[in-house]
């Protein structure tokens, strides 16, 4: 498949050649026939991406507070390369998509091949998407008309926000093309609309559409417009769809706002509010959240799980329902906003017409090449990849954040031949896997697994896959690198461990616990080697709050965070003891009635075979200035502590004082490079089976304590 891609870096946009998407269960496949250019967020996007470093930080302060951050935990020369990785990240572009289906997933019973849908897929040929993001098309809607479906429920969810009735006056500040279909929505619900902009070409648009306007262009005042459009009374609501920084638009429509009046914000501008403003005539404000309910919820849109109709309306899929049927009626007319067409594969006139004609609307990208072309599951980057059989052949399956920033360019630092990248999407094995050099990326997780070519994977997918993909890949005779955890439950963890056990001469097995490989961990190895008293550690994980929505914390697909981050701690205290584990207890924060996640911020206390104790504080209630992970050893009268990977000090420890970095060194390329040299070698594997199966039973022990724990 082709896919229009953005590059964050200069802004430019190109086409990419991607495999088509795996199907999903909860999803459907669908051949894009039309997609509409969103003119108001993707020119946004564009022109964010052609601003220099120092006007990007000026629009995201907020990001910068973070980055602050990061300096003073992870140090600087980390930081510049997490905000240079996620700069030069390409980001897809688009979110209205029309097309006809392909083929249907598992629990898609309302759908079948042959339908055309509109969704919020991207600019790509073939789409896949959550059967929640998507409705069909009537037959008397055209494909050209339907491409307007999305960003016209944009515009309605606002509407449903402001609950207008008939005969009220509403103010809709912004004409471009959300805020103008928002005046027909207006107008079909029995509204008076008056339209404001600067660009009278939009506003004889609104005209037709039948709303009265204010030109901002030629100075008329908006405030004093909406009162002579209300009678003097002050308009009952305004909706406003402008793009600006300016908190002009906010601030007048509080002034032309009627006594307890409301105002909604579905564009973006500037909130320096004024209080005595919205004090005086009880104003009510509130900020759209995009399609409508459901949006950003994973459980409706990666799930699948519909909102009762009875309790919630009016959600994301049923606005889309809502504007298809407006248009089906007639009441809803989006033709006079169609102002270009272009091919496919034109999308870089398309964006040249976006970014220098501003009184473009409606974009239209047209894809009339046979879909015949469009389904292949491999794309070959290098077609020169010399292949070494006797070298380690990678086959990466995942290509999330931690892989693309960490786990690929380790491996890529310790000469690994990487030669396969799978992801479901398609599209992410594209962007990362071309950039690092890898001869090939593809959606055929299970061709990668049964290729002669590859007899090493690295799994970094999302927790609940681990198992399955480890059970397959060792099974196929591959060696096998998992990033943590091995497994989620007792179940997983019995069949990879029988599957291992099962064949004579297994290949190697590794997790990804690369802090044992860092090199102050290392030193404090050596310097803990001569020690034979047990020894006491303190291992603390100031891991901060994330969502409750987070994958991580969803017990099915991310295990929780003490499965999923603090096995880490778990292995690393196993490694600096280097002894059996033969005592786990743990305690989490008492239950609150918040329905705050306790489980994050809980003590595990292991007892090793030699008589050390190791307690780990794994805390998401911590201050982000405090380390973020701390290590502690006590011994024989000495004391080691190590700072987040970067500051080690000893503290009465003959003949070492401390070993500073300049930079974090979580061990990532030294953990890829101790495999793949075990493989070369033909060595063991850098960490014995035995003890990742020890420290995984250890770490879902200690996990099944805290959720029982009363």
């Amino acid at each position: 498949m082709k896919q229009v891609l953005q590059d964050l870096g200069n802004g430019d946009s190109y086409l990419a050649e991607a495999p088509s998407p795996s199907l999903v269960a909860g999803s459907i496949i669908s051949e894009t026939k039309i997609s509409l250019i969103s003119s108001g967020t993707e020119r946004s996007l564009i022109d964010f991406g052609r601003a220099s470093i120092l006007d990007k930080a000026r629009q995201q302060p907020d990001k910068v507070k973070m980055v602050l951050e990061k300096v003073k935990t992870d140090g600087l020369a980390t930081t510049i390369g997490a905000v240079r990785s996620k700069l030069t990240q390409p980001l897809p572009l688009g979110y209205c998509n029309v097309g006809v289906i392909n083929s249907v997933g598992m629990n898609c019973n309302d759908f079948k091949a042959g339908d055309r849908v509109v969704s919020n897929g991207p600019h790509a040929d073939v789409v896949r998407v959550a059967k929640n993001l998507c409705a069909k098309i009537p037959d008397n809607v055209s494909n050209d008309e339907a491409s307007f479906t999305v960003v016209a429920s944009i515009g309605l969810q606002g509407i449903r926000l402001v609950n207008p009735t008939l005969g009220e006056t509403i103010a809709v500040t912004g004409v471009g093309l959300i805020g103008l279909l928002t005046v027909q929505l207006l107008r079909a619900h029995g509204c008076r609309v008056l339209a404001i902009d600067f660009d009278e070409s939009k506003l004889a648009l609104a005209r037709l559409f039948g709303a009265e306007t204010c030109n901002l262009g030629k100075g008329e005042d908006p405030v004093e417009a909406g009162i002579r459009f209300s009678r003097g009374n002050g308009v009952d609501a305004i909706i406003i769809t402008a793009s600006t920084k300016s908190s002009d638009p906010v601030t007048q429509a509080a002034r032309m706002s009627r006594k307890r009046g409301r105002i909604v914000l579905v564009g973006v501008t500037g909130l320096a509010l004024n209080r005595a403003d919205f004090y005086e005539k009880e104003l009510r404000f509130q900020v759209s959240c995009s399609y409508g309910p459901g949006r950003y919820d994973p459980n409706y849109e990666e799930k699948g799980q519909d909102y009762p109709l009875g309790f919630v309306r009016w959600t994301e899929q049923r606005n889309f329902e809502a504007i298809l049927d407006m248009m089906a009626s007639g009441r809803l007319d989006v033709k006079p906003l169609i102002t270009h067409r272009y091919a496919f594969n034109q999308a870089d006139k398309a964006y040249e017409t976006l970014s220098n004609d501003k009184s473009a609307l409606g974009i239209l990208l047209k894809y009339e090449h046979p879909v015949e072309e469009r389904h292949r599951s491999t794309v070959v980057f290098n077609n020169n990849y010399q292949h070494n059989p006797t070298e380690p052949s990678i086959g990466f399956i995942g290509a999330g954040n931690y892989a693309s920033r960490m786990l690929i360019p380790a491996f890529k630092a310790a000469n690994a031949q990487l030669y396969s990248i799978a992801t479901s999407s398609g599209i992410n094995g594209v962007i990362h896997g071309k950039k690092a050099g890898f001869k090939e990326t593809t959606t055929d997780t299970d061709g990668l697994l049964a290729s002669e070519d590859v007899n090493t994977v690295v799994i970094v997918t999302r927790h609940n896959s681990h198992a399955r993909f480890v059970k397959k890949a060792v099974e196929a005779g591959k060696h096998t690198f998992v990033e943590k955890p091995l497994a989620i439950n007792f179940d997983e963890l019995s069949e990879i461990k029988t599957a291992y056990e099962a064949i004579e001469t297994p290949p190697l097995l590794m997790v990804g616990f690369n802090r044992r490989f860092s090199p102050q961990v290392q030193r404090m190895k050596l310097l803990l080697e001569p020690v034979k008293q047990p020894k006491t550690l303190i291992l603390t994980m100031n891991a901060g709050a994330i969502p409750a929505d987070h994958w991580t914390q969803d017990m099915e697909v991310g295990g929780g965070r003490i499965i999923g981050e603090a096995c880490h701690f778990i292995d690393l205290a196993r490694f600096l003891v280097g002894s059996d584990i033969i005592s786990v207890q743990s305690r989490r924060m008492g239950d609150t009635n918040t329905g705050e996640i306790t489980e994050d911020k809980a003590s595990i206390t292991l007892g090793f075979a030699d008589g050390s104790l190791a307690t780990i504080h794994y805390f998401a209630n911590g201050a982000s200035s405090f380390p973020k992970e701390r290590v502690e050893v006590f011994a024989a009268g000495r004391v080691l502590q190590l700072d987040n990977f970067r500051k080690l000090k000893g503290y009465n420890w003959p003949g070492f004082r401390k070993m500073n970095l300049w930079r974090q060194d979580k061990g990532q390329e030294a953990c890829a490079k101790a495999f793949l040299d075990a493989i070369r070698n033909g060595e063991p594997s850098p960490i014995p089976a035995s003890e990742l199966f020890e420290v995984a039973r250890v770490t879902l022990e200690a996990a099944d304590q805290l959720r029982k724990q009363s």
